[in-house]
């Protein structure tokens, strides 16, 4: 029996460590992580956004960022990281910090974790330039690319908060236990926390690994990929649920 040729979600599950995936005769698509192989929500279905909320504008804040020196992490900085992808974005992800290649480039997760991200955003059908916006915790990076600490993202923490006020998204997907902890406001651990749809003031949030993560820890992959098969179906339940109310 011939196999079909791999499809582009074959490749970049397999990129992802948890490929390949095969169709079995009656019965539906399974991956490494027993979990649906599954879409993004389909376009056009309008889903309502939290309120407005005065303040800044994009050039504003980028102009605030680029000048701030709220903490010490400002002194040993090349670039800001600010962020990036669609102002307008429904889904936001957000990451600890910056690394080494961010500071250089500065923009979020463009060295060997930021390909893994786009890996795991295109097999949801979905990529950074596209209805998703990209930013950390905070936006210079820690020496020798530890944790921020609790001062550092404290003092970032009014940045983030207004891109999540102008992008006004209807997903947050926090990547890895630094976004999580600090979005929540909770200390609890990733495996406490995956699974369930949180809050963060208003927007529903879900919590996965960070790709820095699984590039260290492999067997970890197939639990994100469930993860991300839950981001998709929580989305399509805000959505079925903007239907209702609507009709």
């Amino acid at each position: 029996m011939t196999r079909p040729a791999p499809s582009r979600r074959d490749e970049m599950l397999r990129e992802m460590g948890i490929g390949p995936r095969w169709q079995l005769r009656g019965a539906a698509a399974v991956t490494g992580a027993e979990a649906p192989v599954t879409s993004a929500p389909a376009a056009g279905v309008p889903l309502p956004r939290p309120a407005a909320v005065p303040g800044p504008g994009w050039e504003e804040l980028k102009a605030r960022v680029a000048s701030c020196t709220a903490c010490g992490l400002h002194a040993k900085r090349n670039r800001t990281v600010f962020g990036v992808g669609d102002e307008q974005a429904d889904w936001l992800f957000i990451g600890e910090g910056p690394g080494a290649e961010e500071d250089a480039q500065g923009e979020p997760f463009v060295g060997q974790a930021g390909k893994l991200l786009d890996n795991m955003l295109a097999s949801i059908n979905l990529g950074r330039g596209s209805k998703v916006y990209i930013a950390n915790i905070v936006k210079c990076r820690p020496p020798g690319n530890r944790n921020p600490e609790a001062e550092e993202a404290q003092a970032c923490s009014s940045h983030l908060q207004r891109q999540i006020e102008l992008i006004r998204p209807r997903l947050i997907v926090a990547l890895g236990k630094v976004a999580a902890v600090n979005l929540l406001g909770r200390d609890a651990s990733i495996a406490a926390l995956r699974g369930q749809v949180h809050e963060h003031r208003g927007i529903p949030l879900i919590v996965t690994y960070h790709p820095a993560y699984l590039l260290r820890t492999l067997n970890d992959k197939a639990k994100a990929w469930q993860d991300l098969c839950f981001a998709v179906d929580t989305m399509r339940g805000l959505q079925s649920a903007a239907r209702t109310s609507a009709d």
